[in-house]
């Protein structure tokens, strides 16, 4: 039974789980690395290049994360009405489009922040965008579980990759 007294179907209960799998890896795909990356660049420099780096980091790129995000609620909100049909356009492109903006944005952030480009998740936002017409045609549903196998899947191969990486960014940790 749901909060506002309707019962939940085993569908609902399963698309809830999906979104909340998609946002956790959201959540780590930006706080993993890229966010301890970004810190400690920006805290190398100084001056005018500092400014302009955390202008255009958290400002400009940021916004096209808040955006991703935003569309990615909408397409997980549009998902939970109805599990069993397929999403109409603009939430199907919501929940696609916005997590491949998301992607891109942390592109963005990489490239301005180290000047070099994360292939796996363009892959990704790519490979999202492909699936908009597929989208249409099966239910939310399923396509919801597709895109957490896609996240999922990217999460894995970068903590895979990326392992050293992360264990030498916390080890070494700048004082506080």
């Amino acid at each position: 039974m749901s909060a506002a007294g309707e019962q939940l179907s085993a569908s609902v209960v399963a698309a809830a789980l999906l979104g909340v799998v998609v946002v956790a890896a959201m959540w780590w795909l930006y706080f993993d690395i890229v966010s301890l990356v970004a810190e400690r660049r920006l805290a190398s420099v100084s001056g005018r290049e500092q400014a302009a780096m955390a202008r255009d980091s958290y400002s400009y790129i940021h916004l096209f994360m808040v955006f991703g995000i935003v569309l990615v609620a909408l397409g997980l909100k549009k998902t939970l009405l109805d599990v069993g049909a397929p999403l109409k356009a603009v939430p199907d492109v919501a929940l696609l489009g916005g997590l491949a903006l998301y992607l891109v944005a942390h592109i963005a952030f990489r490239l301005r922040n180290t000047g070099t480009l994360n292939r796996q998740r363009l892959v990704v936002a790519v490979l999202l965008i492909a699936f908009i017409p597929v989208g249409l045609a099966i239910t939310s549903l399923a396509l919801l579980a597709i895109v957490a196998v896609i996240v999922v899947g990217l999460v894995t191969y970068e903590g895979s990759r990326f392992r050293t990486l992360r264990h030498d960014l916390r080890l070494h940790a700048p004082e506080e």
